[in-house]
């Protein structure tokens, strides 16, 4: 019995959570359309409400129209006349008390993690944690604050480190650069890797394997 359980978990628990985690994300699509809505009824006249919650009401009509904003914002900022406009609108937010340092903060990181010419998790590496003699895998993630750099000796590099089997917390760590030990796996093999504790191995290349 326990090993056909523990079969039947093998084939239910990745549709399980695959289903779990595109159910959280259209919620959370569906519920930033619901607080738009909310908001607009709050202020349109009595008579314009009851049509404007029959439309916010239709399934899957919030998540389709947030998806559609995105794609459409992303279309327009990608342009010269799309990009002026991003810089104005940032020239708003930075006049906002509070709100500012927030929106500066995320957008930074947003950025840095995003872009496709950023360097956040672009290399997969090995660093010695918790003590020499035992290893990690972590990401490096940029260079050191100027600051930060030349209060240490030796060249440095950011890295974090995820946990297991949870990766989306972990911790940051400014680790000496000869310290690390460079990987050829990608990231997206890694993550696989600490996902599961160690138990899938990375995808052998033909070009490593020769090597």
């Amino acid at each position: 019995m326990k090993k056909y359980f523990i079969a039947g978990m093998l084939v239910w628990a990745p549709l399980a959570i695959t289903v779990w985690v595109m159910t959280w994300g259209l919620s959370l699509l569906d519920g930033i359309f619901g607080s738009v809505m909310k908001g607009l009824m709050a202020v349109l006249p009595l008579e314009l409400r009851s049509d404007l919650q029959s439309f916010k009401d239709l399934p899957g009509v919030g998540i389709l129209i947030v998806i559609a904003i995105i794609l459409l914002t992303g279309v327009m900022a990608a342009n010269f006349a799309g990009q002026w406009w991003v810089r104005l609108w940032d020239r708003f937010i930075a006049r906002i008390p509070i709100v500012k340092s927030i929106y500066s903060s995320v957008k930074q990181v947003s950025g840095t993690l995003f872009s496709s010419k950023g360097n956040a998790f672009r290399k997969a590496v090995l660093i010695p944690y918790p003590r020499n003699g035992s290893w990690t895998i972590a990401f490096i993630t940029g260079n050191p604050a100027t600051e930060v750099s030349e209060k240490l000796s030796g060249e440095h590099v950011n890295v974090f480190l995820p946990t297991t089997p949870n990766p989306t917390s972990g911790f940051f760590m400014i680790v000496p650069k000869a310290d690390i030990i460079e990987l050829d796996m990608g990231v997206e093999e890694a993550l696989k890797h600490i996902v599961s504790m160690g138990s899938v191995p990375p995808l052998q290349h033909p070009e490593l394997t020769a090597k």
